[in-house]
């Protein structure tokens, strides 16, 4: 699955870790995290995020 980078702080989104801090079971696809989600380190939307080559 595809990871993604916050622009702002460099935070990468792994969908295989997921991210347990908001409840976001491992296996979640950034596309299907929910629409308030936020960066758990600098609290920047997913708009601020970018898909990793």
């Amino acid at each position: 699955m595809q990871k993604y980078k916050c622009s702002v702080c460099g935070y990468v989104y792994d969908p295989a870790v997921g991210d347990a801090s908001a409840g976001v079971k491992p296996g979640t696809a950034f596309a299907d995290l929910p629409a308030d989600w936020v960066c758990p380190v600098c609290g920047s939307s997913k708009d601020k995020f970018a898909p990793m080559n």
